[in-house]
């Protein structure tokens, strides 16, 4: 049973890290109020939220398995306050420190139209620390970080990131609903 609880705690710590790719992706897609592959703004955002909440449920499995694994070790408070673990403290550390972003930008993203729109984007930025957070944590305590196949997905999932990322910076990327709402309020005599 030790070797399913690891497996199930390797494999769901993958799929997490391949839903946050595309998570922070989709964000940025979603944002832009551009549509992708046909799919307006609202599908977009749809599936941007979908990943991210089936993401919360993998990293909640895994973090759940290797609680369970008892070679893993992991306690409950390591999963809750960063640098605790008393193995692989720095890697794990940085393990929970993603998760207590991810639970601050889920719990934000559920609660969005009770928070309001400046403290949900402020909160939202943290979305950009979670990611590499999340990459060097599976790099430095995943078992198949030094595997080709791993090497070769999380180069393209850090391609994926940064050219995103790059494009959101960049001054092509103009946030349609932003313009949206600029001409909807001058046409409703708004000065």
């Amino acid at each position: 049973m030790n070797e399913a609880y690891w497996a199930l705690g390797r494999s769901t710590g993958l799929v997490s890290l391949g839903l946050l790719t595309m998570a922070i992706v989709l964000g940025i897609f979603a944002r832009s109020g551009r549509t992708v592959m046909g799919l307006p703004r609202f599908a977009i955002q749809s599936i941007h939220r979908a990943t991210s909440l089936t993401a919360a449920v993998f990293v909640a499995i895994h973090v759940g398995s290797l609680m369970l694994d008892p070679y893993a070790q992991l306690h409950l408070i390591d999963a809750i306050v960063p640098f605790q673990a008393s193995r692989n403290t720095f890697w794990v550390g940085l393990g929970t420190t993603a998760i207590d972003l991810f639970i601050a930008l889920t719990v934000t993203g559920l609660l969005r139209t009770r928070i309001g729109p400046r403290v949900f984007h402020g909160i939202h930025l943290s979305a950009y620390a979670l990611w590499p957070i999340a990459l060097l944590h599976s790099i430095g305590s995943g078992t198949d970080a030094a595997r080709p196949w791993f090497l070769i997905a999380a180069l393209l999932g850090a391609a994926a990131v940064a050219t995103a990322i790059v494009w959101r910076c960049s001054p092509k990327f103009s946030d349609r609903s932003a313009e949206r709402r600029r001409s909807l309020g001058k046409g409703q005599g708004r000065s």
